[in-house]
C-alpha cells in the first residue's frame, strides 16, 4: 500500500496504523527519516508479515480476511501531522462447486431431492444457480424448489455456499445434464465457476409394448428357430411379459425373450405379448413356409420292357414352387412319361422342387427305374469283301445283360473267339468270323436271369457266297424301312387288284357285246382291231397299269 502523501520538508518519521471497528487506532509500523531505522509494533496478527520501504510503502504478505481494514499512512514533522487512508478489500475465489448427495434415480411425477451444490471457501460470499441442459432452473412451486444456505468459518472468515434442489422430473429429463454455477466477486469484478454436469437415471412407467421377431432371415421356413422379443418403453424396462401363442388360450409368462425351436407350418398365425397385468399389448403375424413333395412311384422300381409306368410328382407348398426333373445328373426338358418302357428309359430320376424367394427350402425324391427284358436274338451273316471269310453276328437285347455263347450244331463245339460291342440301352452284338469248308449250322445262345434264348443260322461253305446283310443296323431306321416296304407292297397289291377287276369288267363287257351281235368268241377276238378308239385306249391303259 503506497503512502499517498508527499514527503514534506522537515519530516521526522512516518507511521502506519489501522482503525478498529470502534474507531480506535492500532499502530503497526514506524520509520525514522533521520536514523533510517524501522520498527514494527507488537501486533500478533501482523507478526512477521509487514515490510515498510524508504518511501513509506507498506507491504503485507500472506493476506488474510482480517486484513480487510482501513489503513492510514501518517507523516510527522515538528509542526504538523499528515494522514492518508487506504481501504483494503480482500477476495477469495471459491472451490469448484460439486453436486453432492445425488439421488440414485429420479421418478416422474414425484418431487424429490436431486442433490446439493456445494462451493467452499469463498470471500465474500457467493451465489449458486442451477442449470438444466445449459438453461437456468427457476423455482416453480411443487416442481422446482431451491434452498440456498451460506455458512462462514469463524476461524478463516471464508464462506461455504450450499444449494439444494428438489425436482419433479418428466420422461424428457432422461439423459438431461444438470449442473450448478457459483457466482463470486474478485478484484476485477464478478466471476463464475461451473460444476461438472450430472446425468440422472429417470424412471418412468411403460406406455407402449412392442413385439419383435428375431430370426436370421426375414422369411421363416419349417425347421427354423424363432425368438420373440417383447419390450416396454418404460425405464427400467419390464422384465416379465405374457406371450400368447396360436393354439394356446392362456398367455405364457416369460422374460422378454420367448424361443421356439424347429417350428412347423402350424406355427403360422398371430403372436401377441403384453405386460403381466395385461394392460398393454402388441401383436405380429408369422408365416412359416413349407414345401412337400410326393413322388409316385419312388425308390427302386423294376418293370418289364413294354410295360406302362405312370409317374407323378405332386407338390404342396405355402407359395409358388418350381419343379424340374433330373435323369442321371442331366436336367430333363419335360417330365418323364412311360407308355411303353424301353431299355433306354432305365436310370436314376430325381424330382426336385424349390420354393421361390425362400432360401434353403427345397425337396427332392428319387426313382431308380430298372427295365428288365428276356433275351431277344437276331442273327445275320455276310461274306466279307476278301471272299476268304464270313462274318456272323448275333444281335442281342435284354436286361440284365445276357451272357452269349456260340456253338456249332452237330459237333457241339463252343466257339470262344468272339467280339462284343458296347452294351448300350439293353442292346449289344456278339460277332464271329469263320471260313467254313462245308455248310455248318451256328447256334447263338443268350441267357440272363429271366430266360434262355437259342437261335440257329445255316452258313454255307466259303465257296458259296452269302447274301450280304448290314452288320450294324439302327433299329429305328430298320423299323422305318420295314414300314416303308410294307407301304409299297400294299400299294402294289392294291394296284394289281384294281387292274384285275378292270380286266374282268372289260372282258364281261366285250363278251356281252359279242353275244348281242351273235358272234362267236373267236370272232370277237378277231374283231379286236375293230373296237372303238376310246375302248382301245382304255384297254391299253389297264394293261399298262397292270404291268406297273
Amino acid at each position: 500500500m503506497p503512502c499517498r502523501l508527499e514527503v514534506p520538508d522537515g519530516l521526522m518519521f512516518g507511521k502506519w496504523k489501522y482503525e478498529m471497528p470502534n474507531g480506535s487506532p492500532v499502530f503497526i509500523a514506524f520509520r525514522s527519516s533521520t536514523k533510517k531505522n524501522v520498527q514494527y509494533d507488537d501486533v500478533p496478527d501482523y507478526k512477521d508479515r509487514l515490510s515498510l520501504s524508504e518511501n513509506y510503502t507498506l507491504s503485507i504478505k500472506n493476506a488474510r480476511i482480517s486484513d480487510e481494514k482501513r489503513f492510514v499512512c501518517m507523516l510527522v514533522t515538528e509542526d504538523d501531522v499528515s494522514e492518508e487512508p487506504t481501504i483494503v478489500k480482500v477476495f477469495k475465489q471459491p472451490s469448484q462447486p460439486e453436486i453432492l448427495h445425488q439421488a440414485d434415480f429420479l421418478e416422474t411425477e414425484k418431487l424429490q431431492m436431486l442433490g446439493e451444490c456445494v462451493a467452499r471457501d469463498s470471500y465474500p460470499e457467493g451465489n449458486v444457480t442451477w442449470y438444466r441442459n445449459g438453461r437456468v432452473l427457476q423455482p416453480v412451486e411443487e416442481v422446482v424448489v431451491i434452498n440456498l444456505q451460506k455458512i462462514v468459518d469463524k476461524s478463516t472468515g471464508l464462506f461455504t455456499m450450499t444449494s439444494s434442489l428438489q425436482y419433479m422430473p418428466t420422461k424428457e429429463d432422461a439423459n438431461a445434464k444438470f449442473s450448478c454455477i457459483v457466482t463470486y466477486y474478485g478484484p476485477s469484478g464478478q466471476k463464475t465457476i461451473q460444476s461438472d454436469p450430472v446425468v440422472f437415471d429417470v424412471h418412468y412407467p411403460t406406455e407402449k409394448v412392442t413385439i419383435q421377431v428375431l430370426t436370421q432371415s426375414s422369411i421363416i421356413k419349417e425347421g427354423d428357430n424363432i425368438t420373440l422379443k417383447c419390450s416396454g418403453n418404460g425405464n427400467p424396462p419390464p422384465q416379465e411379459f405374457l406371450f400368447y401363442i396360436p393354439g394356446e388360450t392362456e398367455g405364457i409368462r416369460s422374460s422378454d425373450m420367448y424361443v421356439m425351436t424347429d417350428v412347423r407350418r402350424n406355427a403360422t398365425g398371430e403372436y401377441r405379448c403384453s405386460l403381466t397385468d395385461k394392460s398393454m399389448m402388441d401383436s405380429t403375424t408369422i408365416t412359416v413356409h413349407y414345401l412337400d413333395l410326393q413322388l409316385t412311384p419312388s425308390g427302386e422300381v423294376t418293370k418289364q420292357i413294354g410295360e406302362a409306368l405312370p409317374v407323378s410328382c405332386t407338390i404342396s407348398s405355402s407359395r409358388n414352387a418350381t419343379v424340374f426333373w433330373i435323369k442321371d445328373n442331366i436336367r430333363m426338358q419335360t417330365s418323364p412319361s412311360f407308355s411303353s418302357l424301353q431299355y433306354q428309359d432305365a436310370g436314376n430320376y430325381i424330382c426336385e422342387t424349390t420354393l421361390q424367394e425362400v432360401e434353403g427350402l427345397k425337396k427332392r425324391k428319387t426313382l431308380k427305374l430298372i427295365v428288365e427284358g428276356k433275351p431277344q436274338i437276331k442273327m445275320t451273316k455276310k461274306t466279307n469283301t476278301n471272299k476268304m471269310s464270313k462274318t456272323i453276328v448275333c444281335h442281342v437285347e435284354g436286361f440284365p445283360k445276357p451272357a452269349v455263347q456260340w456253338t456249332v450244331t452237330g459237333s457241339g463245339s463252343i466257339i470262344n473267339k468272339t467280339e462284343e460291342t458296347k452294351y448300350v440301352n439293353g442292346k449289344f452284338s456278339s460277332k464271329i468270323v469263320i471260313a467254313p469248308e462245308e455248310n455248318v449250322t451256328l447256334t447263338c445262345i443268350a441267357e440272363n436271369q429271366l430266360e434262355r434264348t437259342v437261335t440257329s443260322l445255316n452258313v454255307s461253305a466259303i465257296s458259296i457266297p452269302e447274301y450280304d446283310e448290314p452288320e450294324d443296323r439302327n433299329d429305328d431306321n430298320s423299323e422305318k424301312v420295314n414300314d416303308q416296304a410294307k407301304l409299297i407292297v400294299g400299294i402294289v397289291v392294291g394296284l394289281l387288284l384294281a387292274a384285275l377287276v378292270a380286266g374282268v369288267v372289260y372282258w364281261l363287257y366285250v363278251k356281252k357285246s359279242n353275244d348281242a351281235k351273235g358272234k362267236s368268241e373267236k370272232a370277237a377276238a378277231q374283231n379286236f382291231p375293230s373296237l372303238p378308239r376310246q375302248e382301245k385306249h382304255y384297254f391299253f391303259s389297264l394293261l399298262v397299269l397292270c404291268f406297273v
